[in-house]
């Protein structure tokens, strides 16, 4: 998890996300988060004025690294549908969720507007770079026509999200595997044979 040349700032973040994942916010305590640091009291409030600040860095991090690794499939080579099919079959921890919906659950996160913010504003880029890929592949004949992007877009998302909720509920990746591939033979119902 830390390398020795990770800064105090950066292992404290770092421990912040893992635990918000784990524990949410009210099970992620200063003392919990300066232990799996590795960084004492004093470094902590040197670094950040409290844990909501830390918090925010850590949830603003995790958004950042939902990005990055959704851009990875979505920007890669391919159709519209591999590209989104990338997105969908790529490598996962199923049965532990994903770190930006599981702040969704989290009712402190949810209630705070700045907690919430880097939450809603990553869910939305992500609907839009999957519309943006569903209109390249309607603007090019992929998709047959009237395939309208944005609801596309929120089905890909919901379809992840949800099915990390129902693989975690059965305790079995099979689950999220199975809402993937009824998602991609409905997409691949929209796409135009040649």
């Amino acid at each position: 998890m830390y390398t020795p040349v990770m800064s105090t700032p950066d292992r404290l973040i770092e421990a912040t996300q893992e635990l918000l994942w784990e524990r949410g916010y009210v099970g992620t305590s200063p003392k919990a988060i300066q232990r799996l640091a590795g960084a004492g009291q004093g470094s902590m409030y040197h670094h950040f004025s409290g844990k909501s600040e830390l918090a925010l860095a850590a949830v603003t991090r995790t958004a950042e690294e939902m990005r990055r690794t959704a851009g990875l499939s979505l920007d890669g080579p391919g159709s519209a549908y591999e590209r989104i099919a990338a997105y969908l079959l790529r490598e996962r921890d199923v049965l532990r969720g994903c770190p930006v919906g599981r702040l969704t659950m989290d009712p402190e996160v949810v209630a705070d507007e700045a907690l919430r913010a880097p939450v809603d504003a990553t869910l939305a880029w992500l609907r839009g770079r999957i519309a943006a890929i569903v209109q390249e592949g309607v603007d090019g004949g992929e998709f047959v026509p009237g395939t309208d992007p944005a609801p596309v877009a929120a089905a890909v998302v919901a379809t992840v999200q949800g099915g990390y909720v129902l693989a975690r509920a059965s305790g079995s990746s099979a689950a999220f595997d199975r809402a993937v591939e009824g998602l991609l033979s409905l997409l691949a119902a929209r796409t135009r044979q040649i």
